[in-house]
C-alpha cells in the first residue's frame, strides 16, 4: 500500500499542470476587469506598468517574449498603441488582438491635440461634446463602457476557450452586477455633491464627467503644459469656481498642479485613471471630487 501511495505522489507530481492560457492588457484596469472574467482560467499581464504613461511607454524586450507566448491581446484603442501592435504581431502571427472599445461611441478629447497654437482656448477643457481631435481613450473610468468592454472580453476568451464559455458567461453576468452598483453608488456621492467641477492635470476623467454631469477643468492644454497666461487662466477659473481640490497623477509632472493650488489655497490630491485597484480607485475619485 505504501509503494501505492508514493507510486501515485510520484504521478501527480509528474504530472504536467493545467496550461492557464496568457493574455497581455495594455493598463492594470484592464487586468482587474479579464481577472473578473477568466477567474483562475488565464493569467494576465500587463504591458504598461505602474507610474508610466501609455502615451510614451515602450514594451521591453521580455515582455515581447512574453507576448510571443500569448494567445490573446486586449488593447484599449489607444493611439500610442498602434506602433506596438505591430510589433506584436510579428512576435506572433497566432496572437489575436482583441479591440475592447469595439461597439462604444467615443468622446472627442478636443484639449489633447499635438500641435502648435499661438491662441489658448477659451474653456480650457471644459469640453464635454465632439470636437475636431483625437478620440478619447479612457473609456475604462465610466463604469457603464466597462460593461460594454466585459461583454467583448468574454467573448474573446469564449472564442478562444469555448470549453469554458458557460464560465466565463456566468462570470461576465456577476461583474456586470457589481459594475451597476458601482454606477448607482457613484451617481450617489456626485449627485449629493455641491462641487460639479473639478480641476485635473491631465483630461483623463471626461468619460467619467460625462456620466455624473460633471465637468472637468484640463490644466494640460493641446497635450502640453499651459503657458503662464493659460495658467493664469487656470488661477483665475479655480478661485471663481471655488475649488478646494486640484487633481495630479502620478504620470505626470505635479509643477503647474502644486501652483494652482498655492495661488488659490486648495490642497493637491493625487488620483491615479490607471490604478490596479479599479473598483475601490473609482470610489475614493468620486468622494474627492465631492469633497468627501
Amino acid at each position: 500500500m505504501r509503494k501505492l501511495v508514493l507510486f501515485m505522489c510520484a504521478v501527480l507530481i509528474a504530472a504536467p499542470a493545467f496550461a492557464k492560457m496568457k493574455v497581455f492588457v495594455t493598463i492594470a484596469p484592464q487586468k482587474y476587469f479579464v481577472e473578473q472574467i477568466a477567474k483562475d482560467k488565464a493569467d494576465v499581464f500587463v504591458l504598461v506598468p505602474a507610474g508610466s504613461s501609455p502615451h510614451s511607454y515602450e514594451p521591453k524586450p521580455k515582455q515581447m517574449t512574453e507576448l510571443a507566448q500569448s494567445s490573446i491581446y486586449f488593447s484599449i484603442s489607444d493611439p500610442s498603441e498602434q506602433a506596438w501592435l505591430k510589433k506584436i504581431a510579428g512576435v506572433n502571427k497566432n496572437l489575436k488582438i482583441v479591440a475592447t472599445d469595439k461597439g462604444i461611441k467615443k468622446r472627442q478629447m478636443a484639449e489633447h491635440h499635438h500641435h502648435d497654437e499661438d491662441e489658448g482656448e477659451e474653456e480650457h477643457g471644459h469640453e464635454h461634446h465632439d470636437h475636431e481631435g483625437m478620440a478619447d481613450p479612457h473609456i475604462w473610468l465610466d463604469p457603464v463602457l466597462v460593461m460594454a468592454q466585459a461583454k467583448n472580453i468574454a467573448a474573446a476568451l469564449s472564442q478562444a476557450d469555448p470549453m469554458n464559455k458557460n464560465f466565463y458567461t456566468a462570470n461576465l453576468n456577476g461583474f456586470t452586477n457589481n459594475l451597476k452598483v458601482l454606477d448607482q453608488q457613484i451617481a450617489r456621492i456626485t449627485q449629493a455633491s455641491k462641487n460639479k467641477k473639478f480641476m485635473v492635470f491631465h483630461p483623463s476623467w471626461g468619460y467619467f464627467a460625462d456620466r455624473y454631469k460633471l465637468t472637468q477643468v484640463s490644466v494640460e492644454i493641446d497635450g502640453k503644459s499651459p503657458k503662464p497666461a493659460e495658467l493664469a487662466k487656470l488661477i483665475d477659473t479655480a478661485k471663481h469656481e471655488k475649488l478646494k481640490t486640484i487633481f495630479a497623477q502620478p504620470q505626470f509632472s505635479k509643477k503647474e498642479v502644486e501652483t494652482i493650488a498655492k495661488e488659490t489655497g486648495a490642497k493637491v490630491v493625487m488620483i491615479d485613471p490607471l490604478s490596479a485597484d479599479w473598483e475601490n480607485n473609482m470610489l475614493n475619485v468620486a468622494k474627492a471630487i465631492a469633497g468627501q
